[in-house]
């Protein structure tokens, strides 16, 4: 089983993942983002520099759909995965692909409000805003998405602590 959990940034993707792999033995977090750290490094600037946000460079939606499914037909444990996905298409490409294959992909939404992620932003950065200012511009993108395109289960998450949001993802997937 896959456990993707989605939110937009703040909202407490890595530590529910890392607070859900300590109770759920034999589980393991893939990052989807070490695919694009990899592409960006191994590629010419000038290929990389077009590209914002690695989420839009089609290789970085293909490996990561590969790695996946890799995953999940070799591993017998639970796979997290804390990553943040708000296209529509991007999130077909590889959520919906990997539900078409069979995949059993549990998907779940951090759903916050504007001014709570704010806060978790400002308060993560440590005075350094400048550190957190792709996930402070997109924050407006995010809520449009889960409000309107990826919709599925919310986990309204503004006054919940981590380990009320990890035993209701544990709920919802019948642990």
């Amino acid at each position: 089983m896959i456990i993707w959990i989605n939110g937009a940034f703040g909202s407490g993707k890595t530590t529910t993942a890392k607070k859900l792999h300590k109770l759920l033995k034999g589980s393991f977090i893939y990052d989807p983002e070490e695919a694009g750290f990899f592409i960006r490094k191994n590629a010419p600037k000038q290929f990389t520099r077009e590209y914002a946000d690695f989420q839009d460079i089609p290789l970085w939606r293909e490996t990561n759909y590969k790695m996946l499914k890799m995953l999940a037909e070799g591993y017998d444990g639970t796979i997290i995965v804390p990553m943040t996905l708000v296209n529509p298409d991007y999130y077909n490409e590889i959520i919906v692909r990997l539900l078409a294959d069979g995949v059993d992909v549990q998907h779940f939404i951090l759903y916050l409000d504007k001014p709570t992620l704010i806060k978790r932003l400002k308060k993560r950065a440590w005075g350094f805003l400048s550190k957190e200012d792709f996930g402070l511009t997109s924050i407006d993108r995010c809520i449009n998405a889960f409000d309107n395109y990826i919709t599925e289960t919310k986990i309204l998450a503004n006054s919940k602590r981590v380990s009320e949001v990890v035993q209701e993802i544990m709920a919802l997937c019948g642990m």
